[in-house]
């Protein structure tokens, strides 16, 4: 059986990650790359990097194909175009990223790190209605919040 870390693992000698660092340099760029976060709408609704496009992971394949509901068209057109993947921790961008290797995007990222590593390195980010989000608010936003249940059982 495998595991979330396993499924991550097999993708990742396939996907490019880049650290924050790179990603604040490639946004000052002439063209900066897409930013697709796929987290799920609480999340991104909290705070999210501005410019970026929300899409949830579970909705990724009709986002990025034309003629569905869940269709996003600068994703659609978008095969050729420089993307980073965006998530909480740097995990559900990879398995994105890699999906979307799979259906034919040619220039395709996962920031390494995902938000928790971009607030970090001290970058903005910002909440549904564009104010920033302060780094501290932001830490204990991002921070795991396991239950009891949640943890896997003892041996």
């Amino acid at each position: 059986m495998k595991h979330f870390n396993d499924l991550i693992a097999e993708c990742l000698p396939e996907v490019e990650e880049i650290f924050p660092w790179d990603l604040e340099e490639k946004l000052q760029q002439d063209t900066p790359p897409l930013l697709l976060d796929v987290r799920e709408a609480n999340e991104y609704d909290a705070l999210a990097i501005p410019n970026s496009i929300h899409v949830p992971r579970g909705l990724l394949e009709a986002a990025c194909d034309w003629d569905y509901d869940d269709t996003v068209p600068e994703l659609a057109s978008g095969r050729e175009r420089e993307i980073i993947v965006i998530c909480r921790s740097g995990n559900r961008s990879v398995l994105a990223a890699h999906t979307m290797m799979k259906m034919g995007f040619k220039n395709v990222s996962s920031l390494k790190t995902g938000i928790r590593g971009w607030n970090d390195f001290e970058q903005l980010l910002i909440d549904k209605e564009g104010n920033e989000v302060d780094i501290d608010d932001a830490d204990e936003i991002l921070a795991t919040k396991l239950r009891e249940d949640q943890k896997r059982p003892a041996a």
